[in-house]
């Protein structure tokens, strides 16, 4: 059982990656960092329906297929991964909607976005400080999660929003 359950759940995070992948089209340059607000959307929608672990998943093979395409930057790693597994963690510990919205702000905007700081320094070669990328971060996340917040109250008012989570966890 439990197998069918952890193939349900790659199968979904497939789908958001595939999502998240085909919407690139959609991100907004500022500066270094391109701002991509599907992938807020995306990774609020892997942490509340799959957990941490398979939002942080998600997050980095959607930032790698971005960048192979070259439609994403090094900076979608540290920014994504953190916001979806912020998001996931706070979700399934509390099961408070609020919180994983917050996580993925908090995650992004702020963790995500700091920690960019060494990769856009010594990766990439580019001059910018600790709090370089935390408004255009937090803008871009912020974006995404208002977007989520519409589709996971629809969902939520819906029935979705269980049945959703009892599928993918039995």
């Amino acid at each position: 059982m439990k197998r069918k359950t952890e193939l349900k759940k790659l199968a979904a995070a497939a789908l958001l990656c595939a999502l998240a992948v085909v919407c690139s089209p959609l991100s907004i340059p500022v500066g270094a960092s391109k701002c991509f607000p599907v992938q807020h959307l995306v990774n609020v929608l892997c942490g509340v329906f799959l957990g941490p672990w398979y939002g942080l998943g998600a997050a980095f093979v959607t930032s790698l297929i971005r960048n192979i395409l070259g439609t994403g930057s090094l900076l979608a790693f540290p920014g994504s991964m953190c916001g979806a597994f912020l998001c996931g963690f706070l979700y399934q510990k509390f099961k408070k909607l609020p919180l994983a919205y917050v996580g993925e702000v908090v995650g992004t905007g702020l963790i995500g976005a700091m920690l960019c700081f060494p990769v856009a320094t010594l990766i990439m070669g580019k001059e910018a400080a600790l709090f370089t990328y935390v408004i255009p971060f937090g803008i871009s996340s912020l974006g995404g999660t208002i977007i989520a917040i519409v589709f996971v109250t629809a969902f939520k008012k819906a029935g979705l929003l269980d049945m959703f989570e009892k599928s993918l966890n039995t």
